[in-house]
């Protein structure tokens, strides 16, 4: 067998362990059940069900970038354009994680990032998972420790971290690397920069005791990275074209938008408006976000993290599907991936619907919508 196609099958083995992993490292099954409690989230009295649901189960992380599930799940949106059926929650450190519990129909939509979404629908030869929407662009940074590295050109013979191997972040950093002409084994993480992939919860402590030089991480790690004394040396936007690219994507089990497309459409309705209310509430929304943080993993974030985090992230309900298209080739160069066909992983009908009735421009599929 040829190297590089050796290389190419050891990507796909370690990615395909990783929901194993993941899912052996959530709380509770395959997600946390996320505090339904408040009144905004409560089903009124006498509303009607949608598609003779008693509920849909909606999945995301903890997370900024995927504040828009956030804000919705705060603020009632989701419970609101849902009507009698119940908006129930499950929360997820890690995307193939939300992937095993899509697969298994313990969600029925879900926030998640652009690699997962790959690796998910190319897995099941495109039968699991449709991108129905766009959530977030942008909030991921290169941190580092200032006194260790001045320059990007400095980064050679570093320690890196990246959140988990083959991640969306990972897969940006082996990019650039790659581009500057270093050499980094994408599996083990050892070359001219050393790759360490660390979770996101522990990577600030592991920066502060000085075991690693710098992050590339997305939002609130970043802003967490800069209060404890790091420096934003690349911020990813200042990569793509327009400063933009997918962070956080909206998917859905296939059976599920073909059995209950109303219900979909009642959630994308409910993105579009907590879209539209951040975009028009800034700080409340940023305020929102933060409490629904805090419900979910027990601790709001501090302002010297917050405000900045928030800052660097848009929201959009455009997928900005031609980024995820060259994400995808990323992949490949890196060598974690097999060249992806991606026609058909979106479906961006029922969302140019929604927008329409709202007199909003339709957003596009880069050639990869179901046709």
């Amino acid at each position: 067998m040829p190297a590089h196609r050796t290389t190419l099958r050891r990507g796909l083995t370690a990615l395909a362990t990783l929901p194993l992993l993941a899912l052996a490292a959530t709380a509770c099954g395959y997600g946390s059940e996320s505090d339904d409690s408040s009144e905004n989230q409560k089903v009124a009295d006498g509303a009607k069900k949608i598609d003779g649901l008693d509920s849909v189960k909606i999945g995301y992380f903890p997370n900024l970038t995927h504040g828009t599930a956030l804000v919705g799940v705060e603020q009632g949106f989701f419970q609101k354009a849902l009507g009698g059926t119940k908006a129930s929650y499950a929360t997820f450190n890690a995307g193939p994680s939300e992937i095993e519990a899509l697969n298994g129909k313990s969600i029925d939509i879900g926030w998640i990032g652009p690699s997962p979404a790959i690796n998910g629908y190319t897995k099941s030869q495109g039968k699991n998972l449709r991108i129905i929407g766009g959530s977030a662009s942008g909030g991921v940074k290169l941190v580092v420790d200032p006194k260790k590295i001045k320059t990007l050109d400095d980064l050679k013979g570093k320690k890196i971290a990246t959140p988990q191997l083959g991640n969306t972040q990972d897969v940006a950093f082996l990019n650039w690397i790659a581009e500057k002409g270093w050499k980094v084994d994408a599996q083990s993480g050892k070359g001219d920069v050393t790759v360490v992939r660390s979770d996101n919860k522990v990577t600030p402590d592991a920066f502060k005791g000085g075991s690693l030089d710098g992050a590339w991480v997305p939002e609130p790690t970043a802003s967490k990275l800069v209060s404890d004394g790091g420096k934003v040396l690349l911020d990813e936007a200042d990569l793509w074209p327009n400063k933009k690219f997918v962070i956080t994507n909206i998917i859905v089990r296939q059976g599920f938008l073909k059995e209950h497309p109303k219900a979909v459409e009642a959630v994308l309705k409910a993105a579009v408006d907590a879209n539209e209310w951040i975009g028009k509430n800034p700080d409340k929304a940023k305020a929102s976000a933060n409490k629904q943080l805090e419900a979910d993993s027990g601790k709001a974030l501090p302002p010297e993290v917050l405000d900045p985090a928030w800052q660097s992230i848009q929201f959009t309900n455009d997928p900005l599907a031609a980024t995820l298209d060259t994400e995808a080739d990323h992949a490949v160069k890196a060598g974690l991936l097999e060249k992806p066909n991606l026609k058909g992983i979106y479906d961006l009908s029922t969302l140019n619907k929604v927008l329409k009735e709202r007199g909003g421009k339709s957003v596009d599929d880069a050639g990869l919508g179901v046709r």
